[in-house]
């Protein structure tokens, strides 16, 4: 028998545990789960709140969409409640001004740690902000509805929250490009083709792909997982020599673990 834990629920964020798979929830869903700097906080602290058996960690969103992007009442004069306008932002120095976006980003980064796979399940609207969180996973399963796009370029803004980087990874630069200087839609079918989505399933069936994808990622040994992970995240830091060293020396670790000898 499993249980279903909650550890984290503020913000439009839940964060659930059932063994070893975690679950962070988008649950604005009457916003289309729109975004603010309070979410984005919610997420740096469901990643700081993991307990250390989580292996897989399942990102979803609450009603039709996944994430509709940032709430467009950060434009507005009076922005959120409790917190700076985007307006007295930008009337900062360059540092404060850094020093903020930053903390922004640190609800996007976490999800790429070597230790945990994480899973985006994406249906309905994942755009701006929404596809930048989709992106920060290392794999997304989507449905046959889900629509990306990238629609900061055409606020005047750019994307900020770490969504470049495996945007570019994952489809190349002219292809990147295209998408978020035009802010078009990108489909279930052109997602699967370049990379985008691992894999396009109809929306009511989102929910058992994603488990069982966690139940495959579950199968292999936890350390040859997290091995394997670090060895293809550096993979465009290294030359192919360099490369071809850091297997010789995680497999060594593994065949001393695997025959319980030390380092």
């Amino acid at each position: 028998m499993t249980s279903l834990d909650s550890v984290l629920d503020k913000d439009g964020v839940r964060l659930t545990v059932e063994d070893a798979v975690a679950t962070v929830t988008l649950t604005n869903p009457d916003k289309r789960n729109a975004q603010s700097p309070a979410l984005w906080r919610a997420l740096a602290q469901a990643g700081r709140s993991l307990p250390g058996n989580v292996r897989v960690v399942v990102l979803r969103g609450e009603g039709k969409s996944f994430s509709a992007g940032l709430d467009r009442q950060a434009f507005t004069p009076e922005g959120f409640d409790g917190e700076p306008s985007f307006l007295d932002l930008a009337r900062g120095s360059d540092e404060e001004l850094d020093a903020v976006i930053a903390e922004y980003q640190e609800g996007f980064t976490w999800w790429r740690r070597s230790d945990i796979v994480t899973i985006a399940a994406v249906q309905g609207h994942a755009i701006g902000a929404g596809f930048q969180l989709a992106l920060a996973c290392d794999l997304r399963v989507v449905a046959q509805d889900v629509q990306f796009a990238m629609r900061e370029t055409g606020l005047g803004l750019v994307p900020d929250l770490t969504g470049t980087y495996p945007l570019v990874s994952l489809v190349g630069y002219a292809r990147a490009l295209e998408i978020c200087a035009t802010g078009r839609f990108v489909h279930a079918e052109e997602a699967e083709r370049t990379g985008l989505a691992n894999l396009v399933v109809p929306a009511d069936e989102l929910d058992s792909a994603v488990r069982d994808l966690a139940g495959a990622l579950l199968a292999a040994p936890r350390d040859a997982v997290i091995e394997t992970k670090a060895l293809l995240q550096g993979v465009g830091e290294r030359s192919y020599e360099e490369q071809r060293t850091a297997e010789r020396a995680a497999q060594a670790r593994r065949l001393r673990d695997l025959a319980g000898i030390g380092d």
